[in-house]
């Protein structure tokens, strides 16, 4: 049983410093953005097995494959115009490639028109907002591409995918709300036209997830916890830094700092290990990868994946699945123990592969400050966002080993 003086020395190690850190030192330039299979990826991934090594942990890694990543190798070149008007769009802002975007590297001219409305060969089409893909399909023969509205973030930013549909028959590029409004209205008039390319190939790559054991169960009815967060992010593009601070360096290092605080001060009756994974940005690749590894070997922990530690602006989320009764009453212990306000949300991340696998999974997510696009930043992660995470995990670790299997959850069981 762990003592409540036991558990505060615990909590009050959690260093702000060394999470904030962390974060810096994996949203800088050197790892490029960590998209699966990148050099940076592979860079991150060695100074972390570091930082993991150095908490006497015993370390593995393991590789999967990867389909068909996008790989923006050279920012668009876009412009359109009138008779005697011209402007360039900016890259990331006003127009970036459509995630099902055919490749094609070289600069096409063709008058503008509107998809559906008028002979489409040799004319780059504007997709009237609310028009799906599927449909703008429909009548495109020998056109040049197509040109669909997207949304962008408060920050002007249009933010990257890797994961999405299968590439089609034609160049697509999206435009910000503004930028498609008056492309679509100049459709309508002679002389309009549209100048662009769409630099976009796709790479089987490798993937690679992290494993340390920090302690195994010493007994069969000991619990066996695994942290786990992805440290892989969407990649920088030719001419834009995109950091992934807040996703997922964040919760990386929640999960570096409370491996490292319970390496020392883990309770009796508990096993710890932490999963750094890849390939989440592509589809949550790592963990499902991991997950069948564990099911097959007929583990059966209980999953906690942090993805986002950024900003808490009220309530973390919490999403779980699989078995987690348990595990949620724990967490809802921990939540209360620690002053950290929780509520059942989505947590679209690794969590749902592990749940989806049969075990008792949540994943907790607390801010995302401009997801997947260059504001992502590390100096816009909180560093209270940070201890609040940490220390809940920290408490939630601490109190399966003492609690009774019974306790009651406020936070409700997705079974």
């Amino acid at each position: 049983m762990m003592s409540s003086a036991l558990l505060a020395d615990l909590l009050g190690q959690v260093s702000a410093d060394r999470m904030t850190a962390t974060v810096a030192a994996l949203a800088g330039d050197g790892f490029a953005g960590r998209r699966v299979g990148s050099a940076g990826g592979a860079a991150a991934r060695a100074w972390l097995v570091d930082q993991l090594a150095s908490l006497g942990a015993s370390l593995t890694t393991d590789a999967f494959p990867v389909r068909s990543v996008p790989q923006v190798y050279a920012g668009p070149a876009a412009m359109w115009g009138g008779d005697d008007t011209t402007a360039s769009l900016a890259f990331g802002r006003q127009v970036a490639i459509h995630t099902a975007s055919a490749q094609m590297s070289e600069v096409r001219r063709g008058p503008l028109g509107v998809a559906g409305r008028e002979d489409p060969a040799g004319r780059w089409l504007v997709v009237p907002a609310g028009t799906s893909l599927f449909d703008a399909y429909r009548d495109t023969q020998e056109a040049v591409g197509l040109l669909m509205s997207r949304a962008v973030d408060a920050g002007g930013w249009q933010f990257t995918t890797l994961a999405g549909p299968n590439p089609g028959p034609l160049p697509i590029l999206t435009l910000d709300a503004d930028t498609h409004r008056d492309v679509l209205a100049a459709a309508s008039t002679a002389g309009s036209w549209f100048s662009g390319n769409a630099p976009l190939r796709r790479d089987d790559v490798t993937g690679v997830n992290v494993h340390a054991a920090v302690r195994a169960p010493a007994r069969p009815h000991d619990i066996d916890l695994l942290l786990t967060a992805h440290y892989d992010g969407v990649g920088d593009h030719p001419g834009l830094r995109q950091p992934g601070a807040s996703d997922n360096a964040s919760g990386v290092g929640v999960v570096l700092e409370v491996a490292r605080i319970l390496s020392a001060g883990l309770p009796e009756g508990i096993g710890l290990s932490v999963a750094l994974l890849d390939g989440e940005e592509v589809g949550a690749l790592g963990s499902a990868h991991h997950a069948a590894q564990l099911r097959a070997a007929g583990a059966a922990p209980l999953v906690i994946n942090v993805d986002g530690a950024g900003r808490l602006d009220g309530a973390a989320a919490v999403e779980a699945g699989g078995p987690a009764h348990r595990l949620l009453a724990l967490l809802d212990q921990a939540g209360r123990h620690t002053g950290v306000p929780l509520a059942a949300g989505p947590v679209a991340s690794d969590n749902r592969r592990y749940g989806g696998a049969g075990f008792a999974a949540v994943g907790i997510g607390a801010g995302m400050v401009g997801y997947h696009s260059p504001a992502d930043t590390a100096d816009r992660v909180d560093p209270q966002t940070l201890t609040a995470i940490a220390r809940l995990v920290v408490a939630t670790a601490c109190l399966a080993a003492a609690a009774p299997a019974t306790l009651s959850s406020s936070i409700g069981d997705k079974r």
